[in-house]
């Protein structure tokens, strides 16, 4: 927690290259928590897509409702608390083993991006690690804003003497040496409400990442993030957005809009209670309709849930004209949120669409029309051992929390004492930390 005093989230160390390790993903979500446990064991570069350098088995899963959160954000403590160490048990019981700490996705907060850029003086002289570490230190410099936590520092090329765009400066020769940094920020007080509560259930936070990029790490084939594609994290309570192109990770956005919405459209349109309307949803849930919906009737519960009065009932149609005008609303947001980043300029970007609000019948059709661009589905790849309902859209996130360590190394923060990891040594350290915070 003391380095978000800083404004700087806790950042993991890179993997190691030549042995296994076992690490903890918690996706907090408005209307879920998913707990994954996996087991990375280094694979040979050929069998590695990608920035993947592990191969990836679940061990652990656990999920359930979330409890205290809205719109991502933490608005009771003790309920959210109780949820995490209930979804943690699970994942810790399918595993047989205790957790030490996660990595923990965000999503609320207005996640922001900005470029950044910085230089220093090198004479001429070849480029080496120092003169790397020097530059990178300056474009850290510039990251820091009040009020916001900055989740993820990512270079995305270097610049000799003017001349953009070098990936690998080492050896080379320039007078100025630059950098083009992606910061990505998000407002620190969820993102430190977010980390008491998982913290209170006696779990380090390892790092902290914004939820659409680790869908990308999951969901997206090495030639769509090459080539350019948006990933759309479509949650209960809000809808998030990365940008890939040349397979780095180039812009966020987002807004609280989400599932959830439909959902309270619904409870109010059909004068239905929200549980029931929520089920609705799921079953019957679609922005399409057929020429067979208007006759195809579906039972509504009585809002008071009394037995001795008969359900009322409504089409699929009707269903479907509550609906289709909340996504599409999203949709059109996102559209305008996208026009106004990089991904404008790439006019063949494919948009992959994640997140349980994006499971609704017929959504992917309406996004194409809306968006104007070829648009699929997103599932997790290349992870072993998920549970068949984890294998969706909405488990995205939770998966690419596992992918994530492996692109840990591509993150610069400013040197600071790190925790231990996900498995091990993390006992000891609470113990010292809590005879030096209370004597």
């Amino acid at each position: 927690m003391s380095a978000l005093q800083f404004g700087l989230t806790p950042k993991m160390k890179p993997l190691p290259p030549n042995r296994s390790v076992l690490v903890a993903a918690l996706d907090v979500g408005t209307s879920k928590i998913a707990c994954l446990i996996g087991r990375l064991r280094p694979s040979p570069p050929e069998d590695s897509p990608g920035l993947r350098s592990h191969s990836i088995e679940v061990v652990g899963f656990g999920h359930t409702l979330a409890r205290g959160m809205k719109a991502g954000t933490v608005i009771d403590l003790a309920e959210a608390e109780a949820a995490v160490r209930q979804c943690a048990d699970l994942a810790e019981r399918t595993a047989k083993m205790q957790l030490d700490s996660v990595i923990v996705s965000v999503s609320a907060g207005r996640p922001t991006s900005e470029l950044i850029s910085a230089s220093i003086e090198v004479a001429g002289s070849a480029i080496g690690e120092r003169d790397i570490s020097r530059v990178l230190t300056a474009g850290s410099r510039h990251s820091a804003r009040a009020g916001r936590a900055v989740l993820h520092s990512l270079p995305i090329g270097y610049v000799l003497d003017h001349a953009r765009g070098v990936r690998d400066p080492r050896g080379m020769l320039a007078r100025e040496f630059g950098i083009d940094m992606h910061v990505v920020t998000a407002d620190g007080s969820a993102a430190r409400n977010l980390m008491l509560a998982v913290e209170r259930c006696h779990l380090a936070v390892e790092a902290m990442v914004t939820s659409p990029y680790v869908a990308g790490l999951s969901a997206l084939a090495d030639d769509e993030a090459e080539l350019g594609a948006a990933v759309i994290e479509m949650g209960a309570g809000t809808t998030t957005i990365a940008v890939f192109t040349g397979s780095r990770f180039v812009h966020a956005d987002g807004f609280a809009l989400g599932g959830w919405h439909v959902t309270m459209d619904l409870a109010r349109g059909l004068n239905a209670r929200v549980v029931d309307a929520e089920r609705i949803k799921t079953l019957y849930g679609s922005v399409l309709t057929g020429a067979s919906d208007e006759r195809d009737m579906i039972a509504v519960p009585p809002v008071d849930n009394d037995e001795r009065e008969a359900p009322h009932f409504v089409s699929r149609a009707s269903l479907a004209r509550i609906i289709k005008p909340r996504i599409e609303e999203i949709l059109e947001m996102v559209r305008d949120r996208l026009a106004a980043s990089p991904f404008a300029a790439e006019p063949r970007g494919r948009v992959v669409l994640t997140g349980g609000a994006s499971q609704l019948t017929g959504v992917a059709e309406l996004a194409a029309q809306v968006l104007r661009r070829p648009v699929r589905l997103g599932r997790p790849l290349g992870i072993a051992g998920l549970p068949e309902e984890a294998k969706g859209p909405a488990f995205t996130v939770a998966t690419g929390l596992l992918v994530y360590p492996q692109a840990a190394h591509l993150e610069h923060f400013e040197p600071r004492r790190t925790r231990h990891s996900a498995t091990g040594g993390g006992y000891i350290a609470r113990v010292g930390r809590w005879l030096r915070e209370s004597f």
